[in-house]
């Protein structure tokens, strides 16, 4: 009679670290597994995950399903795939939700103020331009039902402030599918965390401010637990220009059309995946401290901004986040 498989105890788990490329940043797993384990197909099967993303998403791919239907004739209908299909639904339901807030069809404004895939130089553009190019977007105008879209004319999806959280999203499930029981996935910025490393710890993180404000003295750090929870950020820290003494955000707001002027040096969202709280950290970003933070309230989001004020950087939680507790001397791991 075949022996059962024996339990495997914590002496014979070790947290292994990947890492790679993808969507024009970088991805990084540490994860939990036996120590004989062999790490090439963990490896090949996440790469495998992301690039599918690509494939379908990235405005950077001359033939991928995202730019065919920016490119698409007016009138013409395509039939998506299914994982194009659910960061659709997502963003639309996030963009009814926020009243225009996050907007998918914003493509066309983040490359006229010089952004994104198919920047235009960095400059503020021609009202006669911009009037133009808002009247191209627009997520109203999107015909999306049963899979399927159907291209109104001129509109453009940009899925970027979502996609990289609905990578993390993936590359988590399915590594739970291979029998991976804890693990830590980290695309561009955006995480997610769930099970227990060996010694029973749940990971911890360090939660993002931006450069000059994680050095102030003053701003507590935020170490988060993730005990299968994701989180995102944004904010005006990566990418901005400057013209005539004034800086420029690369987050459109959609309602004007414009950068977000003040914008937050960093707004955080913890969620149950990712996805919802990168396209979350975006619409909250647009919005602002005042507005972003009582919609917060309102709907149960667990949001953190870190704001520029008269008394210099200035904290504002959630109640949702501040009920994330965590020791903040807890390293991140």
């Amino acid at each position: 009679m075949p022996s059962l498989p024996q339990p495997m105890n914590d002496e014979d788990l070790d947290i292994a670290s990947l890492g790679g490329h993808t969507m024009g940043t970088t991805w990084q797993v540490k994860l939990v597994v036996a120590r004989a384990r062999d790490l090439h197909p963990l490896y090949a099967g996440i790469q495998a995950r992301l690039d599918a993303i690509v494939a379908q998403m990235s405005t950077w791919e001359a033939n991928s399903d995202i730019t065919r239907f920016n490119r698409a004739a007016p009138g013409s209908v395509q039939r998506v795939p299914d994982l194009f299909a659910q960061v659709v639904d997502a963003a639309v339901d996030i963009a009814r939700r926020s009243a225009g807030a996050f907007d998918p069809t914003v493509g066309p404004l983040v490359a006229l103020w010089g952004f994104g895939a198919h920047a235009h130089a960095q400059r503020i553009p021609d009202p006669a331009t911009l009037a133009a190019t808002r009247a191209r977007c627009g997520w109203q105008r999107l015909h999306w039902a049963d899979q399927t879209l159907q291209q109104p004319g001129g509109v453009e999806l940009d899925l970027s402030a979502i996609a990289k959280g609905f990578g993390v999203d993936q590359v988590s499930a399915w590594l739970r599918q291979q029998g991976v029981h804890a693990a830590l996935v980290e695309v561009g910025g955006e995480l997610h965390g769930y099970g227990r490393k060996p010694d029973g710890q749940r990971w911890r993180v360090l939660v993002e401010a931006g450069h000059e404000e994680e050095a102030s003295t003053a701003l507590p750090p935020r170490v988060l637990a993730l005990d299968d929870l994701a989180v995102a950020t944004s904010g005006d820290r990566w990418h901005h220009f400057e013209q005539d003494g004034v800086q420029f955000s690369h987050t459109l707001d959609p309602r004007t059309g414009a950068p977000v002027t003040r914008a937050a040096a960093a707004v955080t969202v913890a969620a149950r995946d990712a996805m919802h709280a990168d396209g979350w950290a975006t619409a909250l970003t647009v919005m602002g401290l005042e507005q972003g933070l009582a919609f917060a309230r309102e709907h149960a989001l667990a949001a953190r901004f870190v704001s520029r004020g008269a008394q210099g950087i200035e904290e504002h939680l959630s109640p949702a986040f501040a009920q994330l507790r965590d020791a903040p001397q807890a390293p991140p791991a």
